[in-house]
């Protein structure tokens, strides 16, 4: 029995585990949670599924699901420290410090060195005070704060938090693109480290793709695409079913 068929089986069996999935882009975390809850409805079982850190739905990588009983040790995953790969794009920025939307202030960047660039990431190590952006699903006043920028509402107080970055590599620079690897802290917006990266730089910058590759111990590399999430649900409440499963 391979890893997700274990993970779905004891799932099923009623003592829940985390599944490890591979966050395809352009879903929204609760995509994947509404997928994965439907299915195990599908399968004619009663299923609690939440997930431990959302990810934007530009970005992709590990993302972690509770089921069951698992759903009760969500908070002690959230805190936990998270690592990134992904790119930045230099020269302009956007509303959303994202590709979610168009660039604007486009900037001349023939100008910068390597050195440069790899001083402004040095220089953003450490912990800092970060205001989550407006198009993120942070609350302010009962609403989320992308539902305020849609409407063109700017909110200047928004609450900021104490974020760490731990680690700031820069892998690869191919201008317009500075490519990366980033060990933050719970809570930690990478487009806002984006941003800033840029203003330091003079030029202005934004992220232009996200990748996530670790959250604590737990490792991209042992996670599964949604579909073959899917399949091992079915086939392990088909096994159940036929009381094969134990």
């Amino acid at each position: 029995m391979n890893s997700s068929e274990r993970i779905s089986g004891e799932a099923l069996a009623g003592q829940g585990d985390f599944l490890l999935i591979d966050k395809p882009f352009g879903w929204t975390s609760f995509d994947v949670v509404a997928k994965i809850r439907n299915t195990y409805k599908r399968s004619g079982f009663k299923c609690k599924v939440g997930h431990c850190g959302t990810l934007d739905p530009k970005a992709t990588g590990l993302l972690i699901l509770a089921t069951g009983r698992k759903t009760k040790e969500i908070s002690a995953l959230e805190v936990l420290d998270k690592v990134y790969d992904g790119a930045i794009k230099l020269g302009a920025m956007t509303e959303s410090h994202d590709s979610e939307t168009l660039e604007y202030a486009h900037c001349g960047i023939a100008h910068l060195t390597e050195n440069e660039i790899r001083a402004a990431a040095n220089g953003l190590i450490g912990r800092h005070m970060q205001q989550p952006p407006m198009h993120s699903a942070a609350w302010h006043n009962g609403k989320r704060l992308y539902e305020h920028a849609r409407k063109g509402v700017i909110i200047k107080d928004r609450k900021a938090k104490e974020i760490s970055i731990h680690r700031f590599e820069i892998t690869r620079i191919e201008l317009p693109m500075v490519y990366f690897v980033l060990h933050v802290s719970k809570g930690a917006y990478i487009r806002v480290i984006a941003h800033e990266f840029g203003s330091l730089l003079g030029v202005g910058g934004y992220l232009a793709s996200l990748r996530r590759v670790s959250i604590g111990s737990w490792q991209l590399s042992s996670a599964r695409m949604v579909p073959e999430v899917i399949e091992s649900i079915l086939q392990n409440s088909s096994i159940i079913s036929r009381g094969e499963g134990g």
